[in-house]
């Protein structure tokens, strides 16, 4: 499936704003990444594995809130990161 990648996150893609993963939920395709691109799971996923609070996933349009959220082939996720300053 389509991933989309967020500007913070593409030094570990070698800049590429879109990559293909595969998985059967998110937690899947984020190893899936992982091995592929490694260290870019632990920006998104904190020590307790759970979704960082500044992460959000969304599958096609809806959020995915658990690392269980099934996915299916052909699916396209989004990975969005909050911006933050001061």
């Amino acid at each position: 499936m389509i991933v989309h990648i967020p500007s913070p996150l593409r030094s570990y893609t070698g800049r590429q704003s879109r990559i293909e993963a595969e998985g059967a939920s998110v937690a899947e395709l984020l190893a899936d990444m992982d091995r592929r691109y490694p260290g870019i799971k632990f920006r998104m996923i904190d020590e307790q594995e759970s979704i960082r609070q500044h992460i959000r996933i969304f599958v096609n349009t809806e959020q995915a809130e658990q690392l269980s959220h099934r996915l299916n082939p052909g699916d396209t996720v989004h990975i969005i990161c909050a911006l933050s300053g001061g």
